[in-house]
């Protein structure tokens, strides 16, 4: 990880999904610990605390400013209280990361209705859950950045098939650039960062499951043919977008995404 220069000193951030399934550098994590040794006062989420406790002894170990909190962010009256505990914590709110989600494998035909709606809920009505209830902070401040993890998948066929996923996080990409818009006026920023093929611990802990029947060798390999740079990023290369798109650094810089891939969703085959 990068060393700290101070850059989001004195700002207050909420990042969901700050656990992992795992050990190593899923993105949620990695941009918890980053934007804490950055100088911000994160206030960490996730639906199960006990896969905050890495990210919580990462971030003690720097002597950063960490509070863990559970939430549903699929539960709207969870989510205001989780944006009142943040408040009373902490005084306010200036950045808010949506990290939550996952994919479900399968098509229009092997996907089940039911999975349909939980990919749309856990993908993409959190994201919207959460703005509705932090937004109005932001707006009495005057300024916010809201800064939501899609994915390349959003955006093109990235070589599986999980269709309720990829509607979703299009769905992501396309509600930040409409709402980006919308709350310009009143100062708050929101951009998009998009994963591609990443080695986190979600792709040893799931995907490997689901589509190289858990020959994580072989799954790593495979991704690995689609990325033109000769390595695959992890979840700190996220982080470093995040925290761009989060600082003061990109002020002037709302409505968009920044594609971290390698280089994947520019080829043509």
């Amino acid at each position: 990880m990068s060393k700290s220069n101070g850059r989001m000193h004195g700002k207050v951030a909420i990042v969901t999904g700050a656990g992992c399934v795992g050990p190593g550098w899923g993105n949620g994590r990695a941009i918890a610990y980053r934007f804490a040794l950055e100088g911000a006062r994160v206030f960490a989420v996730d639906k199960d605390l006990s896969s905050m406790a890495e990210t919580l002894d990462l971030i003690h170990a720097e002597g950063g400013d960490v509070t863990p909190y559970t939430c549903d962010v699929t539960d709207s009256e969870a989510i205001a209280a989780l944006v009142a505990a943040c408040v009373t914590r902490y005084g306010k709110i200036d950045v808010l990361v949506n990290n939550v989600g996952g994919p479900t494998p399968g098509g229009p035909i092997e996907l089940s209705e039911s999975q349909w709606s939980a990919q749309l809920d856990v993908n993409l009505t959190s994201v919207f859950l959460m703005c509705r209830h932090v937004m109005p902070l932001m707006v009495e401040n005057g300024t916010g950045s809201i800064v939501n993890i899609a994915s390349t998948s959003g955006i093109r066929w990235t070589g599986a098939s999980q269709v309720g996923y990829a509607a979703a996080k299009a769905g992501v990409i396309q509600f930040g650039k409409v709402a980006a818009v919308e709350m310009a006026s009143k100062g708050i920023r929101i951009n998009s960062v998009l994963p591609g093929q990443m080695h986190t611990p979600m792709v040893e802990a799931i995907l490997a499951r689901n589509q190289t029947g858990g020959d994580i060798d072989a799954l790593l390999e495979k991704r690995q043919r689609r990325i033109p740079l000769p390595f695959m990023g992890d979840g700190r290369d996220t982080a470093n977008a995040a925290l761009f798109l989060a600082c003061d650094e990109s002020r002037f810089v709302t409505g968009t995404e920044i594609i971290v891939d390698g280089g994947m969703s520019a080829r043509c085959d």
